[in-house]
């Protein structure tokens, strides 16, 4: 059976896509539903869903899936970009936005897109700018503290979490592909939303070492030739116990010293 809204309202909240920041810009405010303790502003959920049913119609009104740009300058979205792409047939440009995209004629990367998705229109500003020059729709996720100029259709969630970015464009790719009829709604999208999460490459190395074993070495402890404190306590002194008598004699500290054994005193 296909997911409900209120299940996709329960994994956003999984993902923090409901916490926005302390700041809110004023024309963001329609899409906050409160405000915390800790000054932090809650975004009301259930426009976050309705917004990605709104963007995904828009990508499938268009035909050709190549003419839309899926823009993402901020590292923790560049995953979740190249996969949305995979499963829509978008055109994905994820890490630095060349300037003149969009409107230098003469470049090689020149494209001539329909629609813009960009994942924070704060570090996507490029972005924005270059299609308000070219009269190109933009839809964009939108912090509480995001701007929203040049942008047409605005996602209020969490932008800076990987696990939020991750979920939203996984909920766009597999509404996409229930409005073009490749995945019935009477079934489950079998790919999990962990493969849209960004990986810090230093993670992933760890974890490689940690699968190889470390290089293959085996790091097995070896008895050691000198003995642990264990053995040098016991062997030391002869095994001598400290109740014992010292090797010099047995003598009394009481009795007279030995030369004086027949003085009779001072």
């Amino acid at each position: 059976m296909a997911t409900t809204k209120e299940e996709d309202v329960q994994m956003m909240l999984v993902c923090k896509t409901h916490l926005g920041t302390r700041n809110v810009d004023y024309r963001m405010k329609r899409y906050v539903f409160r405000r915390t303790v800790d000054g932090i502003h809650i975004i009301h959920l259930g426009k976050t869903w309705e917004k990605l049913m709104v963007a995904a119609r828009m990508i499938v009104a268009i035909e050709n899936p190549n003419d839309i740009i899926v823009a993402s300058q901020r590292p923790y979205g560049s995953r979740a970009v190249l996969k949305f792409s995979q499963y829509t047939g978008a055109n994905p440009l994820a890490g630095r936005w060349t300037p003149g995209t969009l409107t230098n004629q003469i470049t090689q990367k020149y494209l001539e897109p329909r629609l813009l998705i960009v994942t924070d229109p704060r570090t996507d500003n490029q972005a924005l700018k270059e299609a308000s020059y070219a009269s190109i729709p933009v839809v964009a996720l939108c912090d509480t503290d995001s701007p929203l100029e040049n942008v047409d259709v605005a996602i209020p969630a969490n932008n800076k979490g990987k696990e939020s970015i991750a979920l939203l464009y996984w909920l766009l790719a597999r509404e996409v592909q229930y409005l073009r009829g490749t995945l019935p709604r009477s079934e489950a999208w079998d790919v999990m939303v962990d493969s849209f999460f960004w990986r810090d490459p230093e993670e992933l190395m760890a974890q490689e070492e940690m699968d190889q074993g470390y290089g293959g070495q085996d790091y097995v402890t070896q008895p050691q030739t000198g003995g642990n404190w264990d053995d040098m306590t016991q062997a030391a002194a002869g095994d001598a116990s400290w109740d014992a008598p010292a090797a010099g004699g047995a003598d009394d500290w009481s009795a007279p010293a030995a030369g004086q054994a027949g003085a009779g005193g001072w």
